[in-house]
């Protein structure tokens, strides 16, 4: 089960169950869209997998199964992180 982390890992934007503006790789990194798409060019920085759309957990399931509340802030060095981009933005996830 997805964690549903509260916050954008690189700006510490607010990323809450609901929010449309949250991306995820397969280790569940998570980052809003302008960090993800535009900043990691869809690369992600830790894993180099691709980034795709968070579902957001249905009303009814969420005070079953709450989003997590712990913050996970840890700005990348842009520097290596455009290295990763670079080596795989043109490169299919499938085949990373």
């Amino acid at each position: 089960m997805l964690e549903i982390r509260p916050n954008c890992e690189h700006c510490n934007k607010d990323l809450p169950n609901t929010s449309t503006e949250a991306m995820i790789c397969s280790f569940e990194c998570t980052y809003c869209k302008t960090c993800a798409l535009e900043i990691f060019e869809n690369v992600c920085p830790s894993c180099s997998g691709n980034f795709v759309e968070r579902p957001i957990r249905p009303q009814k399931e969420i005070t079953l199964y709450p989003a997590s509340t712990k913050q996970i802030f840890k700005p990348k060095d842009l520097e290596k992180a455009k290295l990763n981009s670079d080596q795989f933005k043109n490169v299919s996830p499938k085949r990373r």
